[in-house]
């Protein structure tokens, strides 16, 4: 594609969504709490709309294909159904916290009324975490994926992707950024029917057998890779990333943003399980195109080796149509993921580490000056030694799912009412020294300690034993606190303000 038209792709998609989301926030007196809940607002259908486009940013076309390169069957699946369960467990919890909280905007705030503000403010920090990692990361990909598509210098998708969203979100805040959600998940929806379809006849045509066989097939020249949908011992890989995941999604507060604007329980249940089943299929998909890149052989870019580009590697040779769709449905994947993230990390800091003293003017500032660090990250720069390549990125998404991992048992078992402030931190802390148990245990001391910020197995993959320990060790301890604490005290519940 000639970067001209790449370019005037670019600027029109953005302004389209820019203008949307503008439109949406002009003229209107915005408080505080439509700015970060825009309360009993949504329908179910638009629910489910926000939930699939602000869940699918644009690593759907790197992720799922670079897992099916490197994994095979169960890593497939496992990342599939890790992309449909934090929406499956939204369906079940979230009515059940929005009923006890009427009045919340993120899950801190519920932590907050049941465990007291130290939990809130531990919380609300694995949230930040988790979600600014996962917007720099959404950053690196539009750049990858506009250099790729249409010969782009990366940096200008990011900057003015920033900019516009930025701008938006900071006027008009989560009612900006539900409005962007519809139209976004809907262009991403008919892009995706038109290039499925597009794909399909690219298989009928290269011969569907093929590419049935290429997917079963063993990679024939990367020994590292087992991306065969033939293989089937990536089990236990599979179930890390389904436990890791949803556990992190736990801590995405779009979610429990989108909780509270839901009209009713009953809208946010139909929309949680719609986006669910949305989301699911596609996925799965992605992840089985990987294997078939694997069956080719080294994923070869031109003369750059490079894994994450499976996807890619598959429509190299397709027709300008097909790279001009692809290119806007980058475009509006990572909009309607970076607004969604920005206006909860703003939520997370002015409702969790503020304590709620921040005003409109104050949130709309963090809004904005997130967005520089958030592109400057995504250039790749090293800070303090340490560098912000892919490798690093992924190592603090799995950090942060570690994190998500042991808190989030002590978090969801407060919906039962003998869940104590002490047991939860106990538990939360526990879930740790589990991962510090299972290390000693299968090797020494210092591996565990390892596995707390490098929670991988030999191949570089997650360890589902680390994230059990954590997720078993905190919801134990959790339990057996509780019991002891709330017997002693002679009470069933713990309410600390």
């Amino acid at each position: 594609m000639e970067p001209t038209l790449a370019y005037g792709l670019l600027i029109a998609t953005i302004g389209l969504f820019g203008y949307i989301g503008y439109k949406a926030a002009s003229g209107k007196d915005i408080k505080v709490d439509e700015y970060l809940a825009a309360r009993g607002s949504q329908s179910s259908m638009r629910i489910a709309l926000s939930l699939f486009a602000s869940g699918m940013g644009v690593w759907i076309l790197f992720g799922p294909s670079e897992v099916g390169y490197w994994g095979g069957f169960w890593d497939v699946v496992g990342y599939a159904l890790s992309s449909a369960t934090p929406f499956l467990l939204l369906a079940y919890v979230g009515p059940k916290i929005r009923s006890s909280l009427p009045d919340g905007v993120t899950l801190a705030d519920y932590v907050r009324a049941r465990l007291g503000r130290t939990m809130q403010i531990y919380v609300g920090i694995i949230s930040i975490l988790y979600m600014f990692t996962f917007l720099f990361a959404e950053f690196t990909a539009i750049g990858k994926a506009s250099s790729i598509l249409g010969g782009l210098d990366p940096l200008i998708p990011m900057i003015l992707i920033a900019a516009a969203t930025a701008t938006y979100t900071a006027l008009g805040g989560l009612p900006a950024s539900l409005a962007t959600d519809r139209i976004q998940a809907l262009t991403v929806i008919a892009l995706l029917t038109g290039l499925g379809i597009l794909l399909m006849a690219q298989m009928f045509s290269d011969g569907l057998g093929e590419w049935i066989n290429q997917a079963k097939a063993f990679n024939p020249e990367d020994e590292w890779s087992i991306g065969s949908m033939s293989y089937m011992d990536s089990f236990a890989s599979g179930l890390a990333l389904i436990i890791a995941i949803t556990a992190a999604e736990m801590f995405s507060q779009g979610n429990w943003q989108r909780t509270h604007a839901s009209e009713s329980p009953e809208a946010l249940q139909r929309g949680a399980l719609i986006a669910s089943m949305m989301v699911f299929p596609l996925v799965l998909i992605m992840g089985i195109l990987g294997t078939v890149v694997a069956g080719r052989g080294a994923p070869m870019f031109g003369d750059v080796y490079d894994p994450s580009a499976a996807f890619f590697i598959l429509i190299a040779d397709a027709g300008t149509l097909i790279l001009i769709l692809f290119l806007v449905l980058a475009v509006a994947l990572v909009c309607s993921s970076a607004d969604t993230l920005l206006n909860a990390i703003t939520a997370s800091v002015t409702r969790d580490l503020s304590d709620g003293r921040m005003n409109l003017s104050q949130a709309r500032i963090v809004t904005i000056g997130l967005m520089p660090v958030a592109v400057y990250l995504a250039t790749g720069p090293t800070v303090l030694g340490f560098t912000f390549d892919a490798a690093s990125v992924f190592g603090i998404f799995l950090f942060a799912d570690l994190l998500a991992a042991a808190t989030v048992a002590p978090v969801l078992l407060t919906l039962w009412n003998r869940i104590t402030s002490e047991g939860a931190l106990a538990g939360a802390i526990s879930g740790f020294l589990g991962v510090i148990l299972y290390g000693t245990y299968t090797e020494d001391y210092m591996k565990g300690i390892e596995y707390i910020y490098k929670p991988v197995n030999e191949y570089g993959l997650a360890n589902l034993n680390v994230f059990l320990s954590a997720l078993i060790a905190s919801g134990i301890v959790t339990i057996l606190v509780s019991i002891a604490t709330a017997s002693e005290a002679g009470i069933t519940t713990t309410e600390e303000e």
